[in-house]
């Protein structure tokens, strides 16, 4: 992909320089994966075009090396907020359910869940779906389960055994059945029917036959050979329950013959530790769900705290601002009616304005008076002079005389209000 076309892509983006750097990094060392743009469904039926890396990425597991495909969603806040990442099985696959993927094949990773965007980048994320499907593949080779499923009894494979009373070798199947997990990393037995492989990469695992097993009928006690020997070279002592027949008089059990009842609990015996392991992997995948949505539902309670709070304080706000629109009404009335009563009245005279209550309150007004207009008096003179209305010394000789006479009205004016009880 060129420049100019993922630079396109990127357009919408808030970060478009960062998320090419991030995306080009990713190509540089993953050349299996490509940026497309497609439409990204979110969970509350959204859609929007974001830019996706897909392709396969290398995971190794038992030995080889096996590609997994994949899917990386950016969403358009990249980096503040996580991809979302996807596996996206091919037609011959299987998803495998675990606590890091479920079924529609969304993948869940902690590095995901507690994304930041100062030490979160894709570089580290693919590494870690890496190290992660190298331990729990999440697909598998649809083939087992597709010749599991057509066969009418369990999958016992065809093996070579020796009897151990005539030491023929017959080919029979084994009564215990074996693990059915659906491990992408199984080899390949030889098959006459093709399989699909990603290019220079080793094949999926498919089953060793896609023919039905068929069980040999029931032998009685004077067989020369039981049809179901035990295994060679195997650490199990079978000889307290299948030991060969020495004498004729021996009790069935005791033939070396494994009868339908042996068959029928060693099926009993798989199916439950089938149905087991299934119930297990179930159990921890809802466990991982129940414990993602009680993340969920702590961070949407603590949302929901946050936003009563905030409605409490702005309900306590706009009662407050009612209060103060009501008492600005109320001045407001009380103005016009003062303002419509004085305009009726004949001019005042100032000074008849202000009336005080005792002789000293007066005094105090009239010397506080004086006192102004002899600071007023210092003023014009100053500006008498420097307009050259009068000469230095006639300023100098007036100002003499009005500064003695303004300090001793404030001296007068210090001790009436110490008189009157009032602040000096």
């Amino acid at each position: 992909m060129s420049d100019d076309k993922l630079r396109l892509y990127l357009s919408s983006y808030n970060n478009p320089d960062v998320t090419k750097r991030d995306i080009m990094k990713v190509r540089k060392i993953y050349q299996g994966l490509t940026a497309v743009q497609e439409p990204f469904v979110f969970s509350n039926g959204m859609r929007k075009n974001l830019v996706q890396l897909t392709g396969t990425i290398p995971v190794p597991f038992k030995g080889k090396t096996y590609h997994i495909p994949v899917s990386i969603a950016l969403m358009d806040t990249h980096p503040v907020h996580a991809p979302v990442c996807y596996v996206k099985p091919t037609a011959d696959m299987c998803l495998k359910a675990s606590r890091n993927l479920d079924l529609q094949g969304k993948v869940y990773l902690p590095y995901l869940h507690n994304w930041n965007q100062s030490t979160s980048n894709l570089m580290e994320l693919i590494q870690v779906m890496i190290q992660t499907f190298s331990e729990s593949p999440p697909v598998y080779s649809k083939g087992r389960q597709d010749t599991t499923a057509q066969q009418s009894t369990p999958p016992y494979p065809t093996q070579n055994f020796v009897s151990p009373v005539s030491g023929v070798s017959s080919a029979v199947t084994t009564p215990y059945p074996l693990s059915t997990q659906n491990y992408p990393a199984y080899p390949t037995p030889p098959s006459s029917t093709p399989n699909f492989q990603y290019p220079g990469y080793p094949p999926y695992p498919t089953p060793a036959t896609s023919q039905p097993v068929t069980y040999p009928p029931y032998s009685t006690a004077s067989s020369v050979s039981p049809p179901y020997p035990l295994q060679p070279n195997l650490n199990v002592n079978y000889n307290n329950a299948f030991t060969p027949t020495t004498t004729t008089s021996s009790p069935p059990s005791n033939t070396g013959t494994i009868t339908d009842e042996h068959i029928r609990a060693s099926l009993m015996s798989a199916i439950e530790d089938k149905i087991r392991r299934k119930i297990k992997e179930q159990t921890a995948l809802c466990h991982d769900e129940i414990e993602i949505l009680s993340q969920t539902q702590r961070e949407l309670n603590q949302g929901k705290s946050k936003l009563d709070s905030m409605f409490d304080n702005i309900e306590k706000e706009k009662q407050n601002i009612a209060q103060k629109i009501q008492i600005l009404k109320e001045k407001e009335v009380e103005l016009e009616k003062t303002i419509e009563k004085l305009s009726g009245e004949e001019d005042v005279d100032v000074d008849d304005a202000v009336v005080t209550t005792t002789p000293l309150y007066k005094q105090i007004l009239n010397t506080h008076c004086e006192d102004a207009a002899t600071e007023d008096t210092i003023y014009y003179i100053g500006e008498a002079l420097r307009r050259g209305v009068i000469d230095l010394d006639v300023f100098i000789k007036q100002l003499r005389a009005l500064s003695r006479k303004r300090l001793l009205l404030r001296s007068l004016l210090e001790k009436c209000r110490l008189k009157a009880g009032l602040a000096v």
